[in-house]
Parts: structure tokens; sequence; C-alpha cells
């Protein structure tokens, strides 16, 4: 059957959603409505429909919620023992409710540290896998560049870029940094260090990609009058580049969770919000339970868009990853 064939008579893919798919995709729907209502709200407007640092539902609501169902229980004394387990839990929702907004900025920086650094990292990894796989000389200096990144902790890099080399006061002085919605110095030294630590992860993936293409299809790419450079490009990398799609989405998960580190140069991302608010309410369980469902919308987020990926750009007959995620 051909592609056009199977396509007509196929039924959209919606339609075999089952009922585990759809409170997915709700979920999606909310957790995403939610944070890109704050961001817009909170980070464009400056609070124009809802006060900024305000929540959406007040935090005595659920407060009021769980001293009446906490009284209930308490009058049916051991028959209560259910309702005093909901009352706990919207006893938690009124302690961190006031706290999202002050997460969902959290949330802002960690996206975009993750995004912006990932994209820049993938720009210097395929030169550094492509010069590791194919150079002479070149190819020392990849290895040596990933063995350096690899072999020493992210942390230490960003300890080196913002109190070792004092990079942060050179961003500083340029124009715009720091003004209106334009990030800070430490946020923009977290995005060269992480741009740095991820391209050198990313190239190993890139790396062993490149290497499970079959030699031949260079040869062949010779073979029709194409410079090593012309057949690298146009014929190998969009093969090897597919293979390691699994290993990029890897990269992506860790960027995100790994974005935390941020906190430690005073970039106030995700992590770093959370911990400032328990250090002074003292709710430290709370604020760090909410910051990591935060974390884990994210993560379980970025890997079904980079299982769509892979499943739209995957090689017809090769890797088939039809009903991995089901």
């Amino acid at each position: 059957m051909s592609d056009v064939t199977r396509r007509a008579t196929a039924a959209p893919r919606w339609r075999s959603y089952g009922l585990r798919q759809w409170l997915g995709v709700a979920a999606a729907a909310l957790f995403w409505g939610w944070l890109v209502f704050r961001w817009v709200n909170d980070l464009l407007l400056g609070g124009g429909v809802v006060p900024r640092g305000q929540p959406l539902i007040p935090a005595e609501t659920f407060a009021g919620v769980a001293e009446s169902l906490s009284a209930t229980a308490d009058a049916l004394g051991v028959l209560g023992w259910p309702l005093s387990q909901v009352a706990g839990l919207f006893s938690f929702l009124a302690t961190g409710a006031s706290a999202l907004p002050a997460l969902a900025e959290g949330a802002w920086l960690t996206v975009l540290l993750t995004v912006t650094t990932i994209a820049l990292g993938f720009v210097i990894a395929v030169p550094l896998a492509v010069a590791r796989v194919y150079g002479e000389k070149t190819a020392w200096l990849s290895l040596g560049y990933t063995e350096l990144i690899r072999g020493t902790p992210l942390l230490a890099q960003l300890f080196v870029l913002y109190y070792g080399m004092g990079l942060s006061s050179w961003i500083r002085e340029l124009p715009l940094v720091g003004v209106g919605i334009v990030p800070g110095q430490a946020v923009w030294v977290a995005i060269i260090g992480f741009t740095i630590n991820g391209s050198a992860y990313q190239s190993e993936y890139i790396r062993a990609a490149i290497e499970g293409v079959d030699s031949g299809q260079l040869t062949a790419a010779r073979a029709v009058g194409m410079s090593k450079l012309a057949g690298i490009r146009h014929v190998v990398l969009p093969q090897g580049l597919r293979y390691a799609i699994p290993g990029w989405s890897n990269e992506l998960v860790y960027l995100i969770k790994y974005s935390s580190l941020a906190a430690f140069i005073t970039v106030p991302e995700l992590f770093e919000r959370a911990d400032a608010i328990a250090s002074e309410t003292f709710e430290f369980t709370t604020m760090y339970a909410f910051a990591a469902l935060l974390y884990l919308g994210l993560v379980l987020s970025a890997s079904k868009v980079m299982s769509s990926v892979e499943r739209r750009f995957a090689i017809p007959g090769i890797g088939d990853v039809e009903g991995r995620d089901r």
C-alpha cells in the first residue's frame, strides 16, 4: 500500500484515543493553559487580568474547605478518616496556592534556559560530532573539548563562569540586560554555561548516530560527484540526526531538571523561587512538592513532544516508533 493510500484510508489519530489519552490531553491543556496565562498576565501585561502575584483561586477558598471537611471528619470519628485525608489535600492546596504565581515565573526562566541552551548547544554539537568522526587533527580537538566538559561538574563550570571569570560583570555592561522582560546577567551566564555543557553531551549523541549510518552512504555520495563535506551535509547528517533524536530527547529532559543548578548563581528559576518561599514560610515540603509537580509537567510535556518529533522524522522502514507510547 502506498503512503498516499495509507494516509487516505487511515483514521485520524485523535479518533483512536482512549480514556487515558484524553485524560492526558486534558491535563496538558490545563497545565499549559495555566502557565501561559500566568506568563502573559504577569510578565507581559503586568497583572492586567489578575493582579500580579495573586493566585487565580484565593488560598482562603481552599483553607475554608479544608477547615469545613476537618470539622466534619472530627465529628464522625473513625468514620471520618477519608474526609480528613481530603481535608489534608485542601490544606496542602491552600498552603501552595499563594506561591503558584511566583513558581510560574520561575518556570518561565526554566523553560527559557532549557529551550535556548539546547538549541544553541545543538548548533555547536553538530560540527563537533562531524569533526570527531571525519576529521583528523580536528578529531583530537573535538575529543578534548567533549572530555573536558563532560569530565567536570556542571555546577563547577557555572561557578567558574560566574564567580571565577567574573562573566556577569561583563554582561552587565551590555545594553538592555535586565531591562523589562530581558533577563539579567546571571541568566545569560547560565545560558552560556548550559550551552557549553549541553553541546558536549549532544555531540556524543550525534557522533554515535552518525557512526550508525552505513559508511557506504558517504562513498556513494562521493561516487556521484559530491565533495566530502557536501556528502556529509546532504546524505549522512539527514539520516544521522534522525537516529540521534532519542538521545537528544534525553538531553532535553536532563536540561529541564538540571536547570535547577542555575539557582546557585542567583538565577530566580523554578527551584530558586520554591526554595526562597520555603525559607520564608518554613513550608519546605509543600513548596518542594509543588516545584516537583511543575518539573514533572515540564518533563512529561517535553517527552511527549519529542516522541512526536521522533515519529514525524522516522526513516520509513527503520526504527519504527509506531505504538511505543500506547
